[in-house]
């Protein structure tokens, strides 16, 4: 069932198709025709911001630039080719009518300097979209301005912030387990928080005797992602909201595995006070490359009048507009309304669902990554036997006998068609494998992928060189990573 053999032949020309190399003099990809206006001086018109040569840049035929970009779009993987299994990352296919809707003429060609009177559309769809958030998280209010998950991190503890504050009790101290997103401590620190670790237990959550022990009034909130970066749900979690509440604490939770949870619980059910979505993981909306993203932040109804303004209210003519008289909000946190785009994509995915819909796609998320859970067992240390949600973390115990570690297995499996899973993250596991299939697989494809990994197990066993030499079918080997991450290499120069 392997997607390509095991053993490719690696490319000899790493350089085959660079467009610099195509470059002859004399060539062109451009025609103009005869110039019917009057002849401008340019040098006296620019001056000495006029470029006398095209500074080396190729001179090639249309058919080669072409050739060029096309060759190029065929070297990239794709959510469109197969299956990205990156744990935490939710990179789940995005249905064709969300990019067919957000390209509607009203609501694509829209502008946030519009006057409110011609902008219901948008104001409605920005209202909707919230009051469906606010119904599957079970909070009381929501702003959808953050432009990412970190950027609703950063929000959430804004809020925190200046809650503390309004109390007359600023607080120091940020609680975060060790099994929590990577973003949450550069997060609290760069809202003015000292960060303090927070140790899991032997099944994967947070140890709630010594969270009992860490809590005091000089701590603000606890940032507790769940289901944790274990794919683990923290089963104890009405215990740590009542640690918290019990002396002023608030209990934050990343959302970014809201894809485990949709559908089934509401975070607001279980004593989450504030908590950030991406709608990009969750809702699919266009996800990677640096975005965009949308993460709004979620909070209960003592927070509200902190969320960052203007909020959408529905006037007394029954219109909708912008509240901007809100004297405890933490202000802006995005230029105008955040990305509304993303919004778009996000109701039109959850309306297309339905909430049957949304349930469903949960129930399969978590199904996935348990069907490849126990086709790996055995093939793949599983240093945390506790049940696991939307994704499942193994470790390269029994491959690192062999010299392999996480990075060479992830590297061969690109041999095998598919891009890697997430290396070497969550940190409180040594050479994790984090691996999340999304609830967007079908069955043949997951068979492909735990074939191939089993594949790759066997070769550790048998001819672990094979393995340590991966890839063999990308245009570009293994690079100096550390050179790469010392010295990079960030433009092209000609060799003149």
């Amino acid at each position: 069932m392997k997607r390509s053999t095991p053993k490719a032949t690696r490319h000899v020309n790493q350089n085959e198709g660079l467009i610099f190399e195509k470059s002859s003099p004399g060539k062109a990809a451009w025609k103009l025709p005869p110039l019917d206006v009057p002849e401008v001086d340019t040098a006296k018109l620019l001056g000495s911001a006029e470029r006398k040569d095209l500074g080396h840049m190729p001179e090639v035929s249309e058919i080669e630039i072409i050739r060029h970009f096309t060759r190029l779009s065929t070297w990239n993987y794709a959510i469109d080719l197969g299956m990205y299994p990156l744990g935490s990352c939710t990179m789940k296919y995005n249905p064709r009518v969300n990019e067919a809707v957000a390209r509607v003429e009203g609501i694509a060609n829209g502008h946030p300097y519009q006057p409110e009177k011609i902008s219901q559309g948008a104001l409605q769809i920005i209202k909707t979209l919230s009051e469906i958030l606010i119904e599957i998280t079970g909070l009381d209010a929501i702003t959808l301005q953050p432009a990412a998950g970190a950027h609703g991190e950063l929000t959430g503890l804004l809020i925190i912030r200046a809650y503390h504050k309004s109390q007359g009790k600023p607080r120091k101290k940020i609680l975060i387990p060790d099994s929590a997103h990577g973003t949450n401590p550069a997060t609290a620190a760069m809202a003015g928080y000292s960060v303090e670790n927070l140790k899991s237990n032997a099944l994967g959550m947070v140890d709630v005797a010594s969270l009992e022990l860490q809590m005091n009034e000089d701590v603000a909130a606890l940032m507790l992602t769940n289901p944790n970066t274990l794919g683990v749900f923290e089963q104890e979690i009405h215990k740590i909201a009542d640690i918290l509440h019990a002396k002023g604490g608030l209990l934050y939770m990343d959302g970014a595995n809201m894809n485990a949870l949709v559908g089934k619980v509401r975070p607001g059910d279980f004593g989450v006070d504030l908590m950030h979505l991406n709608l990009h993981k969750t809702f699919s909306t266009p996800h990677g490359g640096g975005g965009p993203g949308s993460g709004p932040v979620a909070v209960r109804k003592v927070l509200e009048p902190f969320l960052p303004k203007p909020v959408v209210v529905t006037k007394p003519d029954g219109t909708l507009g912008f509240d901007y008289q809100r004297p405890q909000s933490i202000g802006r946190v995005r230029a105008f309304y955040g990305n509304f785009g993303m919004f778009v994509r996000a109701l039109a995915y959850i309306q297309a669902n339905g909430p049957d819909g949304l349930r469903q796609t949960t129930e399969d998320a978590v199904l996935n990554a348990n069907y490849i859970r126990k086709g790996l067992e055995g093939s793949y240390d599983l240093p945390y036997a506790t049940p696991t949600m939307h994704e499942v973390v193994f470790s390269d115990k029994l491959q690192a006998k062999k010299g392999v570690r996480t990075m060479d297995i992830a590297k061969r499996l690109i041999d095998y068609g598919f891009h890697p899973y997430t290396t070497a993250f969550p940190l409180i596991v040594p050479g994790a494998l984090m691996i999340e299939p999304t609830e967007s697989e079908s069955k043949e494809e997951m068979d492909l992928f735990v074939d191939a990994m089993k594949s790759i197990a066997a070769e550790v066993e048998e001819e672990p060189q094979t393995v340590l030499d991966a890839p063999y079918s990308t245009r570009v080997s293994r690079l100096d990573e550390t050179a790469a991450a010392r010295k990079p290499v960030l433009r092209w120069s000609p060799n003149v």
